[in-house]
């Protein structure tokens, strides 16, 4: 079975669940955006927002429209490079962090996801997305840019921490140590990690 048909049938099923609370809240689930048949890097984001809920789509608001900025400055194409998910598929109430068991609830269709597409690099998008493979009490701050070999699934995987753009929303600095210059510094190292 070739990768679209996989994901199209885990989307089917995602549709259906009602494993927590959160899908009784929302519009759409919001299960992914890019090619999984080019994709080289996964890049998972903390859960959707109002215009993801909306549209069904990952990173569509201010954030992803900045992220999209950066990606295009690095030579990263978002609709054959990466393949674009969230720890959850439903948007959490007032945009809050989704909870463990949230988390837990999406677990088992993010794994599937991440098994499928079999990305040389996963990307984790700000603090949530880091915390949920990683140490939770590490700040992204102090880890963001490294390769880490973490085992996911059934293999090890290089993943590397970035911010989030809804961070950098905040900083328009593009001065060397920014938050904004390092999210390019980054970018740059999983650029050359995929190519």
């Amino acid at each position: 079975m070739k990768k679209k048909e996989e994901l199209e049938n885990l989307k089917q099923e995602c549709q259906g669940c009602m494993k927590c609370e959160l899908g009784k809240t929302r519009n759409n689930i919001v299960f992914s955006d890019g090619n999984p048949e080019t994709a080289k890097a996964i890049l998972i984001g903390e859960a959707p927002g109002e215009n993801e809920d909306k549209t069904g789509t990952p990173f569509v608001g201010r954030a992803g429209k900045l992220l999209n900025e950066f990606l295009e400055k690095t030579g990263i194409i978002r609709e054959k490079d990466l393949y674009i998910i969230n720890t959850v598929k439903c948007r959490p109430p007032k945009n809050r962090v989704p909870s463990d068991d949230e988390k837990a609830a999406c677990e088992k269709y993010l794994l599937k996801q991440i098994e499928i597409i079999n990305p040389k690099v996963m990307i984790f998008c700000g603090a949530t997305a880091l915390k949920s493979f990683y140490d939770k009490k590490i700040q992204i701050s102090k880890i963001r840019g490294e390769v880490l070999e973490l085992e996911i699934g059934s293999k090890k995987r290089k993943c590397i921490p970035i911010f989030h753009p809804s961070y950098l929303l905040r900083y328009h600095s593009l001065e060397e140590g920014s938050p904004r210059n390092l999210m390019l510094k980054d970018l740059n190292k999983i650029k050359n990690l995929i190519d």
